[in-house]
């Protein structure tokens, strides 16, 4: 990154998400110095991601930031969520599976997507499996916090098990 297109990427990510216009126009001046830049087009497909939820548009500028830099530590985390907003589920359990192999990746993040996938998919047994993993990586008190919250609600969703009634008698036959 020269220091000029960094400039301009640091101020687009401050004003994002709250001054959308000086965000769009400063992360436009950092692709125009650098059009390959991953970290700005990545930025890009958040927008349309997360803002304007064209998904189609987003996945396309999370695709270009991944040919450009392939190890990037910050795209896969948001290319994976749009990916599963826009119920592209095998794509993203592909991309889930990749990104745990980037050295240096946030894994509690990413195994926190992949919970998220087969929550989707209504494997609960499963979506907690990837939970548990996280607890290993994750950093500060909130995040396991936030992990056993996550389970709570996933064993909430579960479908409860048919629970025989001990007062009830049987049929009695004459």
């Amino acid at each position: 990154m020269t220091l000029t297109k960094s400039k301009y990427y640091f101020e687009a990510l401050d004003n994002y998400p709250y001054r959308l216009p000086n965000c769009l126009e400063a992360l436009n001046y950092a692709l125009s110095y650098d059009p390959e830049d991953a970290d700005s087009l990545c930025l890009m497909g958040r927008i349309y991601s997360e803002i304007l939820y064209d998904y189609e548009k987003a996945k396309l500028y999370f695709e270009e930031a991944m040919q450009y830099n392939v190890a990037s530590l910050n795209t896969p985390q948001y290319y994976i969520k749009c990916l599963l907003d826009n119920e592209d589920l095998k794509e993203a359990e592909t991309l889930i599976e990749y990104s745990l192999k980037i050295k240096g990746i946030d894994k509690c993040r990413i195994l926190i997507h992949k919970s998220y996938l087969f929550k989707i998919q209504l494997k609960y047994n499963k979506a907690l499996e990837p939970l548990a993993e996280a607890k290993n990586f994750a950093y500060d008190q909130s995040m396991l916090d936030f992990l056993k919250n996550r389970e709570k609600f996933i064993k909430a969703k579960m479908p409860k098990s048919p629970k025989k009634k001990e007062g009830k008698k049987k049929k009695e036959t004459h």
